[in-house]
């Protein structure tokens, strides 16, 4: 009931119009107090609604809500997917990846995307908490079928950093730094993550969940929230971006590269890679629990692999719970 009625609200609000809370009650069947800690509600999501006596309540500026029909139109243009997607976009959700995970594995087909304007229980790797202020961010994830079993994996934080990169030079004309395995930086600060869910067996038809969490139009009172040094994509960009549109675009690059995957493995993106490794042939730290090992990045193998040159050696990296810092 509470999803329904923000959801309502959402709706009434978002072209910028007063919203009486007397006749949202009537139209509702509840209070005007329960309406008034239901925009409490929605303010404590990244919402900037006020409200005027006599008047209503207001949104300081319009809100560009995400449309499936207009998704769905974009990604039809795009003649590098074979095929149209299923796409639902959700208003309010825990998790766009913990969505999908739940439909596994009949209730879904391949390439299947959920979008979503807020997170309540945004992830990032290793338990961390993906802050998800509503509209102002992609959330954005997609079901691959991994016919070949959970080995099919290793590369698919990095083909979708690649497709990051594919969608935001396309529609901001900015070209972003890549780092291994899972993050996606401009001039060195973080724009988007990368967070791959898996179930299956090793060498039996597997399934994943390719989650998406990308920066857009951050507002300040959310950006207080995160704990390390981001930027978002509109501070980059001199035209105002349309999420749906960059949406569409992620959509078509993600499922070009997974299909490029499928067909060539890596092999074939190393290069576009080591061009936007953030970290290529600079001094770097790899932090494993409480190890540090130091050594200088060489980019990645045909596996998805760091390459880590220490004392000499190349050492092959193959992710788990560690992180990538600079040793400068």
């Amino acid at each position: 009931m509470a999803k329904a009625v923000r959801e309502h609200l959402i709706k009434a609000l978002a072209d910028g119009s007063f919203v009486s809370g007397q006749e949202m009650g009537e139209q509702l069947g509840i209070s005007r107090t329960a309406i008034s800690a239901h925009i409490k509600a929605l303010i404590n999501m990244g919402l900037d609604i006020f409200s005027v006596t006599g008047k209503g309540y207001k949104l300081s500026q319009p809100l560009l809500l995400l449309n499936k029909k207009k998704i769905l139109a974009l990604i039809s243009t795009e003649a590098t997917t074979e095929i149209i997607p299923e796409v639902e976009v959700h208003s309010l959700i825990d998790s766009t990846n913990d969505y999908l995970m739940r439909r596994l594995p009949n209730q879904l087909t391949q390439g299947q995307v959920c979008l979503a304007e807020y997170q309540s229980a945004g992830r990032g790797r290793r338990g961390r908490q993906w802050i998800s202020p509503f509209g102002s961010q992609i959330y954005l994830s997609m079901y691959w079928y991994l016919e070949e079993g959970l080995s099919g994996a290793m590369g698919l934080s990095l083909l979708s950093a690649l497709a990051v990169s594919d969608a935001v030079q396309a529609v901001s004309g900015v070209q972003v730094q890549l780092k291994w395995p899972n993050d996606i930086y401009i001039d060195g600060v973080k724009l988007a993550g990368i967070l791959i869910d898996l179930e299956g067996q090793a060498l039996e038809p597997s399934h994943s969940v390719i989650g998406i969490g990308l920066n857009l139009d951050m507002p300040e009172e959310a950006a207080a929230k995160i704990d390390q040094r981001w930027t978002d994509l509109q501070s980059h960009s001199e035209t105002v971006l349309d999420r749906n549109a960059l949406s569409a675009k992620l959509i078509s690059c993600l499922h070009s590269r997974l299909v490029q995957y499928r067909k060539e493995g890596l092999t074939s993106m190393l290069d576009e890679w080591n061009e936007h490794d953030l970290y290529l042939n600079k001094q770097v730290k790899l932090l494993t629990g409480e190890r540090i090992t130091k050594g200088i990045c060489k980019g990645i193998n045909n596996q998805g692999a760091l390459l880590l040159e220490v004392d000499g050696q190349i050492k092959a990296i193959y992710g788990g719970e560690v992180s990538l810092r600079g040793d400068e």
